[in-house]
Order: C-alpha cells, then sequence, then structure tokens
C-alpha cells in the first residue's frame, strides 16, 4: 500500500477539493486545497493535499513558491518536472491577468502611480527583472510588458527588447521600470548606460522614454524626477 500513488478520488468525497468547491465556493477553498486542484494527484505513500502542505511547508508562503523556479519547486517531496510546469503556468496567469486585464487604460500621472502599479509584482522578486509600460499620448496604459530578468544584480535589457514591445504597441511614449533586489533604489552606472542608450533610440523611433524608474520593497527612485533622463 505504501507504493501506491494517491489522486483526489482517493480522498473521501467531502474532503475533495473538487466537490468543496462546487459546494462551498472557491472563495472559500483553503490555499492547501487549491494547490491540491492544480497539483491533482499525490506521489507514493502521500495524498495530493499532503503533497500541497509539503509545498506550503517547503516555501513557507505563496510568495516564495511564486518565484521559485522549475529545480526549486521540484525538491518538494511529491513534486514532479510536469506539476511544477503547471504551478509556474498558473501563477503567471494570474500575474498577467493582474497586470494587464484591470489596469488598461488607466493613466499615469507620476512614478508614484508605477509604484502603486507594479509593486505587488517586482518588488519581491529575487533578480533584476525590466519592464516596459507602453503609453498613449496622453498618458493612458496600453499594456505592460516583462521585457527580461536577469541576474541577482543586473538586469541584462537591450534597447531592441523594449522598443519591440512599444513599437507593437503603439506607444506614443514609455517608462521603463526594474527593480533592486538589495533594496537600494540609487541607480548604478550600468543603469545610467543603459538609460541613456534607451533615450537616444527612442529619440530616433520617435517614442520618448519619459521615466526610469527602479523599485525596491517599499520605495522607488524616478529617473525624470532626478533629472537623469
Amino acid at each position: 500500500m505504501e507504493n501506491k500513488t494517491y489522486t483526489v478520488s482517493d480522498l473521501p468525497i467531502e474532503d475533495r477539493p473538487r466537490e468543496r468547491l462546487q459546494k462551498v465556493g472557491v472563495d472559500n477553498l483553503s490555499i492547501q486545497e487549491l494547490l491540491a486542484l492544480i497539483i491533482e494527484k499525490g506521489s507514493k505513500g502521500q495524498s495530493v493535499l499532503t503533497v500541497a502542505q509539503n509545498l506550503l511547508a517547503h516555501f513557507g508562503n505563496l510568495n516564495e513558491m511564486k518565484n521559485a523556479n522549475i529545480e526549486e519547486l521540484k525538491k518538494v517531496k511529491g513534486i514532479g518536472f510536469a506539476t511544477a510546469c503547471k504551478l509556474q503556468a498558473t501563477f503567471k496567469l494570474s500575474e498577467k491577468a493582474e497586470l494587464q486585464v484591470k489596469k488598461f487604460g488607466e493613466k499615469i500621472e507620476n512614478p508614484q502611480d508605477v509604484f502603486n502599479l507594479l509593486k505587488k509584482e517586482i518588488r519581491n522578486k529575487k533578480k533584476e527583472s525590466f519592464y516596459i509600460l507602453s503609453l498613449t499620448t496622453r498618458n493612458n496604459l496600453i499594456y505592460i510588458d516583462k521585457v527580461s530578468t536577469g541576474t541577482l544584480s543586473a538586469s541584462l535589457t537591450h534597447p531592441r527588447e523594449v522598443f519591440i514591445s512599444a513599437i507593437k504597441n503603439s506607444a506614443s511614449t514609455v517608462i521603463v521600470v526594474h527593480n533592486h533586489p538589495s533594496g537600494d533604489t540609487e541607480p548604478s552606472e550600468d543603469d545610467l548606460k543603459i538609460t541613456q542608450r534607451l533615450v537616444e533610440t527612442g529619440k530616433i523611433l520617435g517614442i520618448e522614454i519619459v521615466d526610469h524608474i527602479i523599485v525596491s520593497k517599499d520605495s522607488y527612485c524616478s529617473f525624470n524626477e532626478k533629472n537623469l533622463l
């Protein structure tokens, strides 16, 4: 019996996440039950709910789980490659829904608006991530694109990737944003150099870089406000 792979159907009917969702609604399911719905089956000797609990115990919270890569997820007992992929896809869909659907058309008036828009998505990332906000002539948001993810201390961004997104979205102006995992929002020499390259490229293409904003967990630095553009 110990070598059996347990599935949701092995649980008592009243404990099965799907039946629970149908009966009480998705808002009333626990995090463990929601994870179990994604995982779908357990592993040898443990139920799907146990595997879900293993995930929670290993990472401590959903944010750490969200930021884990495939190999880190696979370290959890009962999580294989396919399930790790499903977990990453689920988190990414949620992220894209929040960034792209609810915020479409929102007017961006100042750096604080940008910080408020992206802080949940970007401020807790362990690696530098680079984003572009495509805007209309009246500074209404058209789209948010994630351009790149770099190392622990470098975002590794090329103007080509930035302006491909801007052109695709028919942007009149853009704001670029990246995070500093260290918490220090002071621009580095590399930040200043890439910003200058972006400004110069934008002038050639007729797409203005109106700001470059560096964010951390609790604060931000605006190149526009510091007259660094």
